[in-house]
């Protein structure tokens, strides 16, 4: 098979580290074999809810001249929007993804798109329940406007520390449903998507998927 690669990472971080970009160039190596190397691969550091990519429009172009097919290690890659998945189906250059290599025809089209709808049925939920934690956590008197880096201090009594982690947690809630509509949904996901903002973690230094799933009890406890 013919093939363009095409990679996606979330943050400047993993473009740089190449934390998941590995994996998808395995994937798209495992599908295409090791005698079958993609002719070019092109990568692009950017959210999945935007459809201004560059480097993604070069991909399929360059299938399209060179009669190939346009290779993405998984749907989610893609996008998270329906419209634009739409656009690219319908661009005339053939799609294939690596976690669905038996998707073909109109029955593959109507799968990917039923993907994708659920997939941004998933990050309008996330984008609701933030509201409404950030709605409640306003009523009950917390300061919004972003994380401020608030540490919760060890000398402070028991229900005082409560408050202070609720609040920190509370502050907290816009990055995560951030980092979630990128396609973080792991502990670990979420925790190098906050290191990565150098957003400090409540005891100081870096998050870890622990601290993480702390932060997020306190908010589904909200």
């Amino acid at each position: 098979m013919r093939a363009v690669a095409y990679y996606r990472v979330s943050t400047d971080k993993q473009g740089r580290s190449g934390l998941g970009l590995e994996a998808q160039r395995e994937a798209v190596r495992r599908y295409l074999g090791g005698d079958c190397p993609p002719l070019r691969e092109f990568k692009e550091v950017e959210s999945g809810k935007r459809a201004d990519r560059p480097e993604l429009r070069k991909a399929v172009e360059f299938a399209k001249l060179h009669k190939a097919a346009l290779v993405v290690a998984k749907v989610d890659r893609l996008a998270r929007n329906v419209a634009f998945l739409e656009t690219i189906l319908g661009s005339g250059a053939e799609v294939v993804f690596c976690d669905l290599p038996q998707v073909q025809g109109a029955m593959g089209r109507f799968i990917i798109q039923q993907m994708a709808a659920v997939a941004q049925l998933e990050a309008g939920l996330v984008s609701e329940r933030t509201k409404a934690a950030l709605a409640a956590a306003k009523a009950r008197g917390v300061k919004l406007g972003g994380f401020r880096g608030v540490k919760v201090d060890p000398s402070l009594g028991t229900e005082a520390r409560q408050q202070a982690a609720q609040a920190q947690a509370q502050s907290l809630a816009p990055t995560i449903a951030e980092l979630r509509a990128e396609g973080a949904h792991s502990l670990a996901a979420l925790a190098d998507g906050l290191n990565a903002r150098r957003i400090p973690a409540p005891r100081g230094g870096a998050w870890q998927p622990m601290s993480v799933s702390r932060v997020l009890a306190r908010l589904e406890a909200a």
